[in-house]
């Protein structure tokens, strides 16, 4: 008899156990949230992978070390949030730059004043035609045609070809010298050192003379120099 009261008396207390076991699951279930979490109480290797979205995290919380490479694109970047490329920095106005000291910043290296280098422009007493630079006025003393040719040569010019310098005669105030003045051109050699140099003149007409005549001349240098 007791035996039988003792059994059922322990299986009471077993489903009364039970019963607190479940009903404490359920509270618990329903009692706590994310509120009820303490700060820092769960480590992220607690949380199932996913399980917390992006919208749910603090902006700055999670520091560009602790990305995977190649997760955060292009695409996912604000470019306004990002500064200026230092190498980058000097081109800035590159795009409204009139001129510069060197081409490496130049917009256009015709507004250069070194190219690579080398001077680049018209220096006085010069003009810009053809792409190069002409001297403004022809040389005051008439020389034979090697001379005028050895005087240009020194000075890193040359003699202009007889074309060109028939159009530039024809430039607004230009003036070539009375009596032509020497090209570059020779049409004809007449024998051993004699020959014909073709001359230009103040109208821009085509025409020659020994290289010993005296004649006058002016110089073309290039823009780089």
């Amino acid at each position: 008899m007791r035996g039988g009261l003792g059994g059922r008396v322990a299986v009471a207390i077993a489903c009364l156990a039970l019963f607190v076991a479940l009903g404490g699951t359920v509270y618990a279930a329903k009692r706590i949230n994310g509120h009820s979490i303490k700060v820092k109480s769960l480590p992220g290797n607690r949380l199932i992978v996913r399980s917390v979205p992006g919208n749910r995290l603090r902006p700055g919380t999670i520091p560009g070390s602790r990305l995977a490479r190649g997760s955060v694109t292009g695409a996912q970047v604000d470019a306004s949030t990002l500064g200026r490329v230092p190498s980058a920095a000097h081109a800035a106005n590159a795009d409204s730059a009139a001129s510069a000291g060197t081409a490496v910043h130049a917009v256009s290296a015709a507004d250069a004043q070194r190219v690579n280098g080398y001077a680049a422009g018209c220096g006085a007493g010069t003009r810009h035609f053809a792409g190069a630079c002409w001297q403004a006025s022809h040389q005051p003393t008439a020389v034979a045609a090697d001379a005028a040719a050895r005087a240009c040569a020194d000075r890193g010019g040359e003699l202009p070809e007889a074309l060109a310098l028939a159009a530039f005669a024809l430039e607004p105030e230009v003036s070539l010298a009375e009596g032509g003045e020497w090209s570059g051109d020779i049409p004809v050699v007449s024998g051993e050192g004699v020959f014909a140099v073709v001359t230009v003149s103040p109208v821009g007409e085509i025409d020659s003379s020994l290289s010993t005549t005296p004649t006058h001349y002016r110089c073309v240098f290039p823009l780089l120099g």
